[in-house]
């Protein structure tokens, strides 16, 4: 369990949960095991990191994040991405609100409103002004995704299909859910018929809340929804996206690994119309 905190209380651990950062790498041990992480003392980061937060505890270990110049003898950089791939789910969810912090931090080391440089606050996670007491948070950018399906007809999973779609700068090959960022003074299910409408020319309804999760590429909080199809032929949005199909729930295309929601929820709706668990269908990490 993760219990979130801004500064370390009186029943500090010896050993931490350390995310190091260099230029938005995370740095793992060279020689490692596993999931290629492990508590050590955090002091070991703490002489050469020009920024550093504390996190909260997970399962009673203390979690830091630090930016550093240069990786520590020792330590190589990976990819974000690539390293939460080794991660259990918890362990992924504090890296990714590490990166996340440290990014506020860069962002906003001067107002926004009269570029004054600006202070931490104690006691809560915000960097405030002190010329004209403007005060920023951690951003947070709500996104909705979406997986459209509808009923063709036929038996057992042949009777169903999944719009899966690719955007031009996404992984090779690799097809998702649709998703799109929620607009100033919109719902999230407003957001969901918008963007449906939007990126593939389709209209749907019998809108279902699947789960939400946060993603740190740079500060997103995906929220998920599975649809049913209602009209509409397929017409991708130009340079929005490059290809969009339907397909049968037992001829899906290469889909992102359950690291990320859309990986879930691809495969959790798939099990839930009748399909076959999809298997050997991860993409590439990037």
């Amino acid at each position: 369990m993760f219990i979130p905190g801004v500064a370390p209380g009186s029943n500090t651990t010896p050993d931490a949960w350390c995310f190091a950062f260099v230029e938005g790498q995370l740095l793992l041990p060279e020689q490692a095991e596993g999931h290629g992480l492990a508590p050590q003392s955090w002091s070991r980061f703490e002489p050469m990191a020009p920024t550093r937060h504390y996190l909260g505890q997970l399962d009673g270990i203390d979690c830091w994040a630090f930016t550093l110049t240069e990786p520590p003898p020792g330590f190589r950089r990976s990819p974000l991405r690539a390293a939460l791939m080794q991660f259990s789910e918890p362990l992924m969810g504090v890296a990714g609100r590490a990166a996340q912090v440290l990014e506020w931090d860069r962002a906003h080391r001067f107002c926004g409103v009269c570029a004054t440089p600006t202070s931490l606050q104690a006691g809560e996670r915000s960097r405030k002004c002190p010329a004209c007491g403007h005060t920023a948070y951690p951003r947070l950018s709500p996104a909705m995704m979406v997986l459209v399906w509808r009923t063709v007809g036929g038996e057992g999973a042949d009777r169903h299909e999944l719009l899966l779609a690719r955007s031009p700068h996404y992984v090779p090959g690799v097809y998702s859910a649709l998703a799109g960022f929620v607009e100033a003074g919109e719902s999230l299910e407003e957001c969901v018929h918008r963007e449906v409408a939007e990126e593939v020319n389709v209209r749907v309804t019998n809108l279902r809340y699947y789960g939400s999760q946060s993603w740190p590429f740079p500060h997103s909080l995906m929220v998920a929804y599975t649809a049913l199809w209602v009209s509409g032929d397929i017409v991708p949005q130009a340079g929005e996206i490059e290809d969009a199909q339907w397909y049968p729930l037992a001829a899906l295309p290469k889909i992102p690994p359950r690291f990320s929601i859309s990986g879930h929820l691809i495969r959790d709706t798939v099990v839930a119309l009748g399909g076959p668990e999809p298997t050997n269908l991860n993409s590439p990490v990037r």
